[in-house]
């Protein structure tokens, strides 16, 4: 019995740095493509700052990405990936790629024929937001030239959940690395070209979708090393096919609804506080926000989610809560820490990354304000996207569904209660949502699967809190030192920023060394990859 114990210990550390070395690698990639956006993000600030007609395009912008959050990308991914994975378990592949390809093309057409109507029926979809950045005729214009990546990004989701049910994770995380050039080289080649605002906005819009175009194509070469590839097919009768649209219903309206919010706190912001600066503050504080979500919770939910969906296959359900009480300590080892240093520095964060160009000294205090609400709910919308995936590897959607209708409601109803005290009262609704719902989602994940590793959860999170504390007793003071020493040039920031992160991150490693927090110990045994690396 105690050689057996001591094998499931063996086992669970090495699937745990194989978790990280993934992770990590993932992380990399997805580091990468989220710095780049937020280059995207500055060229656009310095081109459009965040009064005036570009809160026409966040409106725009945030119309089709809800629709493509409905019924493609990530809800199309979660609900295909159980299905093939299980199919590829059970070792039927030639039906797994059968079942691919006929998803394919059935995504293909319908949301061409969804796209079709978005376009013509654009007046419609923009009028609840009322004159976002003084001319709705100008959002609906932009809402048009967007609505293809409804499709673009449709056809994706397969190409993606594919890739990632053989557990390749590198070539879809780094395909974003290449939308973000796209624009960014649209914008620096095009803007300066054209005569109005409203031509720039459009070379904005177009310069997108040539992004999603490149962004589908990309890893196509790369399902041509597996073991069959994607061909016409409609055997729409296969059971699997219909699983996966049976599955994709709930999941659509589950992260839909996740997503809703945002449209939410986009309405609130046009139609209540001021539709020509908060709208594109809300938005680009987000853009900051999104930063670490992409580059540790997404990863750590992507790269777990097959895992999850093969240990559900074979019912290992203690194998299942493992992984999943591994995934949720991994996402507080890495956001807790990264939440406290975006709260602390909002504004310090916002001004190097936006504040030149266009980009006033006013909208750096309105976007400071909504980034610091936001981080209040940073590590609970990670433990949520980790739950949701959780649910979704069970084939039990429903559940995270019906959490995601509570948490639209309290989110709506806060936002209707907050919105008052101004601009970051929006973002903070989002935040104390977010909150309610991982605490849902954990409740009834108990009840269904029993003990999550509750006590070492909890463990985990008190102690990167505290070390995440010294973090912030460390950072604010020595940027403020530097700061008021060096003044306020781009390199002056760069120093004091940077050595504010460099210094509170440091004492970070050190404290969570001190305090024993195992998920320190799992980053660690990375280093024992990189000589075979």
């Amino acid at each position: 019995m105690d050689e057996q114990a001591s094998g499931r210990v063996e086992k669970r550390a090495s699937g745990g740095r194989r978790l990280a070395w993934k992770t990590a690698v993932f992380s990399a990639a997805t580091g990468i493509s989220r710095i780049l956006g937020l280059v995207r993000e500055i060229v656009a600030a310095y081109y459009f700052g965040a009064t005036g007609k570009i809160n026409a395009f966040t409106v725009a912008f945030q119309v089709p990405n809800l629709i493509r959050s409905l019924v493609a990308d990530a809800a199309l991914s979660s609900a295909f990936v159980p299905v093939f994975s299980e199919l590829l378990e059970k070792g039927e592949r030639k039906r797994a790629w059968r079942v691919a390809s006929t998803l394919f093309w059935l995504l293909l057409l319908g949301l061409g024929a969804i796209t079709a109507l978005l376009i013509v029926f654009a007046p419609l979809v923009i009028a609840p937001f009322g004159d976002p950045g003084g001319d709705k005729q100008l959002a609906i214009t932009l809402s048009r030239i967007l609505f293809p990546i409804v499709v673009l990004l449709g056809v994706s989701g397969i190409i993606v959940g594919i890739l990632n049910s053989y557990e390749h994770f590198t070539v879809p995380a780094l395909t974003p690395v290449f939308w973000n050039l796209a624009i960014i080289v649209g914008l620096v080649l095009g803007v300066p070209r054209a005569n109005t605002l409203d031509t720039k906005l459009y070379v904005y819009a177009i310069s997108i979708v040539i992004g999603t175009v490149i962004q589908v194509l990309l890893p196509l070469p790369w399902l041509y090393g597996l073991d069959d590839r994607l061909r016409l097919a409609f055997d729409w009768r296969d059971p699997a096919v219909k699983r996966v649209f049976v599955l994709m219903l709930p999941v659509t309206i589950g992260l839909g609804l996740i997503n809703f919010n945002l449209v939410v706190n986009t309405l609130f912001a046009s139609r209540f506080i001021d539709p020509d600066l908060a709208p594109r503050a809300i938005d680009a504080a987000f853009r900051i926000y999104m930063l670490p979500q992409g580059m540790f919770s997404v990863a750590i939910a992507t790269v777990l989610f097959p895992r999850l969906s093969r240990l559900s296959a074979r019912a290992d359900l203690d194998g299942f809560r493992h992984t999943v009480a591994l995934g949720v300590r991994q996402i507080a080892f890495t956001l807790v820490p990264a939440s406290v240093f975006s709260a602390v520095l909002a504004t310090p964060i916002v001004r190097i990354v936006y504040q030149r160009g266009a980009w006033t000294v006013e909208d750096t205090k309105v976007t400071a304000g909504a980034l610091a609400a936001f981080s209040l709910g940073l590590t609970f919308n990670g433990v949520m996207l980790m739950l949701n995936r959780a649910f979704f590897s069970l084939q039990t959607p429903w559940t995270p569904t019906a959490i995601a209708v509570g948490n639209l409601a309290v989110n709506t109803a806060l936002a209707a209660a907050l919105y008052h005290v101004g601009t970051w009262g929006i973002p903070l609704a989002t935040s104390l949502a977010n909150i309610f719902g991982a605490a849902a989602l954990l409740i009834v994940f108990r009840h269904r699967l029993g003990r999550i590793e509750f006590g070492d959860t909890a463990r985990a999170f008190l102690r990167v809190t505290v070390a995440s504390a010294v973090l912030a007793a460390v950072a604010y003071p020595l940027w403020y030192v530097l700061d008021q020493a060096l003044g306020r040039s781009v390199l002056a920031q760069i120093v004091s920023l940077g050595s504010a992160f460099v210094a509170g991150f440091g004492v970070y490693l050190i404290s969570c060394r001190l305090l024993g927090v195992r998920e320190l110990n799992t980053l660690l045994s990375l280093r024992s990859r990189f000589p075979r690396g």
